[in-house]
């Protein structure tokens, strides 16, 4: 049952964002908000059935770049946008702040290597977007930073090959003290 009303969120913020983005001409402008009540309005009507952790915004970073991978937007363009909409909006309904960060940065890089994206820029981008998603509902920054360096570093290591290293010198360069958190972790 907690799987198909998964693939219920998934399927149903991918349908939003595409019917969301049709006809703009900026995507990257437009997607904070609507991620963010997709994600609310998702949440309002599965939110009993579903937690609201890291499950759930991973389910609705996958939804949201299968949309915008369907009208043809960039990944990298539009992966902070995500992240961003994902975060603000499964917090305000609820959503524990850490897990609901993991959950989206996480999901970046598998859906980055699925669609052949660059996994370190997409790192970097879908830290930006939790750090500002974090900023705006008025929540730790510093531990958000923390929180998506770690699982963007984490990821990449699940997903094998050169994604550890692209990632860890992508934040390293990108991302203000990742290159401190990265040093933190133990291998």
């Amino acid at each position: 049952m907690v799987f198909t009303l998964i693939s219920r969120v998934v399927n149903g913020v991918k349908e939003g964002v595409k019917a969301g983005l049709k006809g703009v001409g900026d995507v990257g402008e437009s997607i904070v908000n609507l991620i963010k009540n997709t994600a609310v309005t998702t949440l309002k009507g599965t939110g009993q059935f579903i937690g609201k952790g890291i499950e759930t915004a991973a389910s609705i970073v996958k939804g949201a770049v299968s949309g915008v991978a369907d009208i043809g937007a960039s990944l990298v363009g539009t992966i902070k946008g995500i992240v961003k909409g994902t975060i603000s909006g499964v917090v305000e309904s609820g959503g524990k702040e850490e897990e609901v960060v993991r959950g989206a940065v996480a999901q970046a890089l598998y859906s980055a290597k699925e669609l052949g994206e660059d996994i370190g820029q997409v790192a970097v981008e879908a830290v930006k977007g939790s750090i500002e998603a974090v900023t705006s509902i008025g929540g730790d920054t510093v531990k958000a930073t923390r929180d998506s360096v770690i699982a963007a570093v984490e990821t990449a290591k699940n997903l094998g090959g050169d994604a550890k290293e692209a990632v860890k010198t992508s934040l390293g360069s990108g991302i203000e003290g990742a290159k401190d958190i990265i040093d933190t972790i133990k291998e």
